[in-house]
This record gives structure tokens, sequence and C-alpha cells, in this order.
């Protein structure tokens, strides 16, 4: 048989699967999920892209929401699909539904499924943008994970491509949807603190060089197209990149994929934990969808810190919120009468009365080594069932869902996730060219600075075939 037959029979019997997919989903029973029935004509149908730790996370979160269902899967690690399909399937005989995730390596072949409503795009940065776009052109609404994108100008297109095609879009920057947060963001925005000079947002150090070694690539691996539009010759294969995992007996992961520590693949801690912090920062100033505009590195003319400076005179600088837990990511709100701290769990305020006892929490403290070790087991423990971490925020899920069937915006819509992901990029940018930058938000613009203009981090030439 040649290769043009068999991908017109693999072609065929996709449709055919397509077909059956449609028939088993549209005649499950409703569900009773707490005293509340869920008619089919309520679920929401998904598929789910990346299926890796953090893909994981998330479905034990949609799976605590009503009226959804799962019915397809794709990675580009065999291994990963496999410990997903049994994941779901377990999931659906426990709501005495019929068990069913079929698998896929390629994205597209997902995307033409007729009778998915919507995906979650949780694969590497580097291919956010073109899996959201495509996911928007073929209908479906997208949940995808933070950072938005690699690029500026990904997070531009990816912005009017989902505009275009009327999607429902929520970037998991979920802490949009944490009691903390959102109070910490009505008393900066009711004055509570005052006008407010300062901010400091404390989320790492930006990316280095890729310095692994190269390894050989495992067999249930597709490295090649784990790579996709990435055109960096510099980078080989090496397990940190793909965390392995086993499936009998079942091993998880034993580290976050490495891809995002290094300016080769990821934008390191700027964009992982600034998609988080700068985005809550933002949105308490009043900056959602739009932008500091100049941007002065760490070291530039003695500077301590990264430092954005807003037209409203408001400065933020990356530094650490807590003088004693230096690492700590957090953010801290400085006005002319007042501070607020705030991280995951804490919430704190110079005038005390204004905090909430159930909101306030825990100040964040060092852990002995020990005590990390206890957590990570605990937290792995509870992975295994399915839950059980600090990256599960189910409200900011059944926000998604809830907007997949009003057709509102999402509580953190692309359009702020674009503008949050251009401010990581222009950190690293300015980072790297080792001086300030200037960006006019309203324009989305640098001037005459053809340095910044060129920047691989404004716009990024795709490997091969590839295109935006």
């Amino acid at each position: 048989m040649s290769q043009k037959e068999s991908n017109q029979l693999n072609r065929r019997k996709f449709l055919g699967l397509s077909a059956l997919g449609l028939t088993g989903l549209t005649v499950l029973p409703s569900w009773v999920i707490d005293g509340v029935k869920i008619a089919p004509s309520d679920r929401v149908t998904m598929g789910f892209i990346g299926l890796g730790q953090q893909g994981m996370n998330d479905f034990a979160s949609f799976s605590s929401v009503p009226g959804l269902q799962v019915a397809a899967c794709c990675d580009v690690d065999t291994m990963k699909t496999e410990r997903f399909k049994r994941r779901v399937e377990e999931w659906q005989k426990s709501k005495n539904v019929a068990a069913r995730c079929d698998k896929y390596e390629r994205y597209e072949e997902l995307l033409e499924r007729k009778d998915i409503d919507a995906v979650e795009v949780c694969t590497p940065d580097h291919w956010h943008a073109l899996q959201t776009i495509h996911a928007c052109q073929a209908g479906k609404d997208v949940y995808v994970q933070k950072p938005l994108s690699f690029t500026i100008t990904e997070a531009q297109t990816m912005v009017r491509v989902a505009n275009d095609n009327k999607r429902v879009v929520q970037v998991g920057s979920q802490q949009r949807s944490s009691a903390e947060f959102q109070k910490a963001i009505e008393l900066v925005q009711a004055g509570a603190i005052g006008h407010i000079d300062k901010i400091y947002a404390k989320v790492g150090e930006p990316p280095k060089p890729l310095d692994l070694p190269e390894e050989a690539i495992p067999g249930n691996l597709n490295f090649n197209l784990w790579m996709g539009p990435l055109n960096d010759p510099k980078i080989h294969y090496h397990p940190d990149l793909c965390p392995p995992i086993s499936l009998d007996p079942m091993e998880k992961e034993k580290l976050w994929g490495a891809w995002r520590w290094y300016r080769e693949t990821g934008n390191g801690f700027t964009a992982d934990w600034g998609a988080h912090m700068f985005d809550i920062a933002q949105a308490a100033i009043g900056m959602d969808g739009s932008g500091p505009s100049e941007i002065i590195p760490k070291g530039y003319n003695g500077q301590d810190y990264l430092t954005f400076k807003y037209q409203s005179g408001v400065v933020m600088t990356e530094q650490p919120y807590l003088e004693d837990m230096p690492n700590a990511q957090g953010i801290k709100f400085v006005g002319d009468k007042g501070w607020i701290e705030v991280a995951r769990g804490y919430l704190a305020c110079s005038d005390s009365s204004l905090v909430p006892e159930k909101l306030a929490g825990r100040r964040p403290r060092n852990l002995t080594p020990e005590e990390r070790k206890k957590m990570f087991e605990e937290m792995q423990k509870a992975q295994a069932k399915g839950g059980g971490s600090f990256e599960i925020s189910s409200p900011h899920m059944e926000n998604f869902i809830d907007c997949v069937r009003s057709r509102e915006k999402t509580i953190a819509p692309i359009e702020v996730g674009a503008s949050t992901a251009a401010l990581c990029c222009l950190g690293n940018m300015a980072t790297e060219l080792q001086r300030p930058v200037r960006w006019n938000p309203a324009t989305e613009s640098f001037g005459k600075d053809k340095e910044a203009w060129e920047h691989r981090l404004y716009h990024y030439n795709y490997r091969g075939s590839y295109k935006l």
C-alpha cells in the first residue's frame, strides 16, 4: 500500500471514529450531581491538548464542574495520552457515564471533531499560539494555560482570531478566581491605601541559555512534533524538557517541564510566575489590556531590580515583597496611606480591619528541607487520586464553562492574557538588550527602536512550514 493510500485510509478511519464519538456522547444519560440534573443539551464536551503534569492537574479541576464531558485527548508522548485516557475513563465510570476518551498525537485531528465544544491547550508555551488560533478557527472555545504566548506578535494575533471567530477564551491565570487576590484588587481600586506609588512583585529570574546535554529520544515521544515551530538549532532532547512517566507501575513526573527555564524554549520565571503576579498587579492598577511605557533591566545604571514604569507614575519592580522571604512569589502594593501584601493563601494590610479573617491566611515562611519533602510527598499522593495541587483551581474552570454556555467574557479573557504576556516579553527583552525599552501600550509599538522591533520576543520566525 502506498503512503498516499495509507493516509486516505487513516483519514476515513478517523472520520468514522469521529461519527461514533458524536453518537456515543449525545446519547449519554443526564447526570445528577449534588442533586442537580444536567441534561445532555447543557453538557459541554471538551478535548485536552497537552497531557503533562499541568494537564492532569487541570483535568482534576475540570472534572468537578457540573455538566462537563471529555471526549478526546492529545499529546506527543503516547504514555501520557494513555495515562490521561485511563484517568478520564475512571472518572466517567464513577459518574455512570459511558467510558470513552479517544487519543490523538496530532491536535489538528482532535479539532476536527464536531462533538467537541471546547479544548484546553496545556502544551509548552511555544505551541500556545498555533493551537489556540487553530482551535478558534475550528469553532472551539479555548482554555489556554498561561502565559498566553511566547511572543508579543503571537498574543496580538491570538486576540484578533479569537474575536473574529467569536470564541470564548479563558487564560489559565487562576489567581483571578482566588478570593485573596480578588480582595486585594478590590482594596487597591477602592483607594483603601491611597494613591499607589510602588508595587513589589516577586516572580523570579529571567530565562538562561539552554545548557542541558543531549540524550537519546525515547520511542514513546515524538520530539520533532514537540519542537513544532521552535527553530533554534541548539535545541535537542533531554528528559528535563519532557519529563518522563511510567504506566506500569504508575510513576508521575518528578519535576515540572524545564523548557520554561531556558531562553531557547521558554521565558523563565519572568513569564512563568509573571503571568500570575504581574497579571494581578496590572489588574489592581487598571492596566488590564494595557501596560508599562518604559522597562528598565536589572543592572542598568545601577538599577537593583527589573523595573516597569507606567504613564500614571506607578513603578513596579521585580523584587521581594517580604524582606525576610526573598524568594517567595507575591505582591506588595505601597500607597501613600498604607500597604497591602498578597500571595497564594495570604492577604495582609497595614489596616488589618480591612482584611476578612477567612482571607488572611498564614504569612509565607521558609520551609525546612524536611518540611518541603513532606509537602511534596503529600502533593504527589493527592495528585495520584486526581487532585491536590497548588495549580488546581476549580472556580476558574467553572467560570470558563459557565461562559461557554452564556457566551460572556471570562474572568481572564484573551485580551488580558495578551497584555500580561506582552509585559513579560518586554521584561525579558530589556534584560537581553541590557538597556531600557520604551513601549506605547496604546499603539503597541516601539517607535523608532529597530532592535526592539526585530527582537525574537516581538516576532519569532517559525521553523520550516510552520506559520503564524
